[in-house]
């Protein structure tokens, strides 16, 4: 289901430029991408602990379908700097709008939260702060550097934006040493001027090449939705893009649409087209793979690091 406007706070518009397009055709969501709402105790708890540390998660902003699930299991993904986006992409419900300062508490408040949810693997992604010099690099590697000292046997992955523009901001980033750097591509090339028209597709494989060639150790990830009107053979060709700059795992999921306002699904991906882009992937070289209707870029990303890890391992014994 989605709505006709969201609204971040009476008498505002969460999506003010998006407030005057015609509302689009809404496709009747098919049984595989159904979910359950979420009611469980442990997602109430999980909420209860954002709450009181005030932080934000991109599972509520983005409205990630996987929010039960992820919250029973006190899994959550920490959207750091604020919740208020530089950016309109078509596709995105993270609210946008001129973002306020940087909280220089945030980077303590993220590590108690995770110490307090008992995190082995935590997820740090960000709206996008092309207002900030660094795009909000820095405040990316205090973050890092938080959790470290309250939780030193966390493993981290961000999620970043693409820097755009921000020379040294790669740099900064994996100076602290996440485990994990992710990128999403979010779409082929071909859609980047409807669906990602802030963004530059090549930008962000060399964003993903460049984290390789500082930081060689470094597990690079990489995702995108289907559904937006690509072709087929255009998301085999963005493979072969994110292998040749060494890119390890790549997530593929389907998309939904926010609201009316927002780009339309052209299509529902069939389970079977995900099982062979899948295999598709695999062959391709990369050492993970996840594609699924439901796949989103930080569900189960604590399991699925755990078997990167064992993947770099077993190449490393051939």
């Amino acid at each position: 289901m989605v709505v006709v406007l969201d609204t971040a706070r009476a008498g505002r518009p969460r999506h003010p430029e998006k407030a005057h397009r015609a509302d689009s055709e809404v496709l009747r969501k098919p049984d595989w991408i159904r979910v359950k709402a979420p009611v469980s105790p442990g997602y109430a708890a999980t909420r209860d602990i954002m709450r009181a540390n005030g932080l934000h998660t991109v599972c509520e902003e983005a409205g990630c379908p996987n929010i039960g699930e992820c919250w029973e299991k006190k899994h959550a993904t920490f959207m750091i700097m604020g919740d208020t986006c530089t950016r309109a992409c078509a596709f995105c419900n993270v609210k946008t709008g001129l973002p306020g300062p940087l909280d220089a508490k945030e980077p303590g408040h993220v590590a108690e939260a995770v110490a307090k949810l008992g995190l082995a693997h935590v997820v740090i992604t960000s709206v996008d702060r092309d207002d900030l010099a660094d795009g909000g690099a820095g405040h990316f590697a205090a973050v890092i550097r938080a959790i470290r000292a309250h939780c030193p046997a966390t493993t981290i992955e961000v999620l970043t934006p693409d820097f755009l523009r921000k020379n040294g901001a790669a740099e900064l980033v994996v100076a602290a040493k996440p485990d994990v750097f992710n990128h999403n591509l979010e779409t082929v090339p071909s859609r980047y001027l409807t669906v990602r028209p802030g963004a530059r597709y090549f930008h962000s494989i060399r964003l993903l090449q460049q984290v390789k060639e500082l930081d060689a150790s470094l597990f690079t990830k990489s995702g995108i939705m289907v559904g937006l009107g690509e072709e087929r053979n255009e998301v085999l060709a963005l493979m072969d893009d994110l292998r040749s700059a060494d890119v390890d795992f790549l997530t593929i999921g389907q998309y939904l649409q926010p609201t009316r306002k927002h780009h339309p699904v052209v299509r529902f991906v069939t389970p079977d087209e995900f099982k062979a882009f899948e295999a598709i992937a695999y062959a391709k070289g990369f050492l993970m793979v996840s594609a699924s209707p439901l796949t989103r870029s930080s569900h189960h990303a604590g399991e699925n690091f755990a078997r990167l890890k064992a993947a770099r391992g077993s190449l490393a014994g051939r």
